[in-house]
């Protein structure tokens, strides 16, 4: 019975989640599956991975063959680099305390990389909230200006039309006495 790793679909349309499964290669995709070790959320940003290590791990072991999309996920987790360390161990190549530093360094290395990403986009969402801030204040004080220009001619206007009734007064009292 040829063993699979693979990604079983659930959620709604247009906006799947997939579950990382251990199956035999002739059941369906989304049908009977061995064991679930795991889930995979591709619509956050950056893709959501929660996988069991030991148990992938442990499959990978026993001769289970992943699917290209689940082989690129089972090597973003390290559990592919952790089987060749493993690996380089049974051959004799070092002893298990080296590759274990290995991967530890390796893993060291990943989380560091994959921090700078989420550093960049928050920044990236920062700045863009930032320039948006910047604009809408530019307008306000733009409207603010030309409010306060409005207020200020109509304000003249007025003192205009009361200096026009003060001297009308003056005007009508002259021709009276006339």
């Amino acid at each position: 019975m040829p063993v699979k790793i693979r990604l079983a679909r659930h959620g709604r349309k247009r906006n799947a989640y997939y579950y990382i499964v251990v199956a035999n290669s002739r059941a369906p995709r989304d049908g009977k599956f061995i064991e679930r070790i795991g889930s995979y959320n591709p619509n956050t940003n950056p893709a959501t991975i929660e996988l069991d290590f030991d148990k992938a791990l442990n499959w990978m072991l026993k001769g289970a063959q992943p699917t290209d999309t689940a082989r690129s996920i089972l090597s973003e987790e390290g559990v592919l680099y952790k089987k060749h360390v493993i690996g380089g161990v049974k051959k004799g190549a070092f002893d298990e305390a080296t590759a274990e530093a290995k991967f530890e360094a390796w893993k060291a290395a990943k989380a560091v990389k994959q921090q700078a990403k989420k550093d960049a986009l928050t920044a990236a969402k920062d700045s863009v909230k930032a320039d948006s801030l910047a604009k809408e204040a530019e307008i306000k004080e733009a409207r603010t200006q030309e409010l306060a220009k409005k207020k200020a001619d109509a304000a003249a206007e007025a003192a205009a039309a009361a200096a026009e009734a003060e001297v009308a007064p003056e005007a009508d009292a002259d021709t009276a006495e006339a």
